[in-house]
């Protein structure tokens, strides 16, 4: 059965954040909210969490994972990231994108496209995911919150927690925080590649 936290969204209770962390250093695959909408998180170096995930969404290898990160230097840590690039990650985030990158060797291979080498990375304008990561030290690895054979993701949290409460193992309510999945774009070439248009503005891309 898993554990539900109802955190406030504004000044998150830092008690909460820190059982959160606890969770997830722990192995355990936690639902957070984000700015776009809720989001499936585990930690970036669980292999066993990575395939709950994989089992909750019905995923297959060829995913793209994305981690999601606190600011635009742990994106450097994760992602080759040109001057360019830079400029671009800096117009945009944080905010309701997903950028595509190549990745670093710091990126374990399992998260990885199998043939390109390259992860997605964004930085959320949430709180509550913001602290946790900050709580963490590190990305979390994460996908969104689509159930099998739906096209939007789940938002709210009671209803989260009565589909995957033996799926998972915290449920963190965060309030109502969309319904949308991000934008995603890809970064990889030179010349900006929108792949899906979601919440995040692409008229600039």
């Amino acid at each position: 059965m898993s554990q539900f936290f109802q955190i406030h969204p504004d000044n998150p209770q830092q008690r909460l954040i820190s059982q959160a962390v606890d969770i997830i250093k722990k192995g355990g695959v936690v639902v957070y909210p984000t700015d776009c909408a809720y989001a499936l998180g585990c930690h970036l170096g669980d292999k066993s969490a990575l395939e709950k995930i994989k089992r909750i969404r019905k995923l297959d290898d060829k995913h793209n994972f994305t981690l999601v990160c606190r600011d635009l230097s742990e994106i450097g840590t994760y992602a080759k990231v040109d001057n360019s690039v830079y400029r671009l990650l800096k117009a945009h985030t944080p905010g309701a994108y997903t950028f595509i990158l190549n990745a670093t060797t710091e990126v374990p291979r399992r998260l990885l496209h199998p043939k390109r080498r390259t992860i997605g990375l964004r930085i959320p304008e949430n709180n509550i995911a913001l602290h946790i990561m900050e709580a963490l030290g590190e990305p979390i690895m994460s996908t969104s919150l689509i159930m099998p054979g739906e096209e939007l993701p789940l938002t709210d949290p009671y209803e989260i927690r009565d589909v995957l409460q033996h799926e998972v193992d915290l449920v963190i309510d965060g309030g109502y925080c969309g319904m949308e999945a991000t934008s995603v774009i890809n970064l990889v070439d030179d010349v900006p590649v929108v792949i899906r248009e979601g919440a995040g503005d692409i008229s600039t891309f």
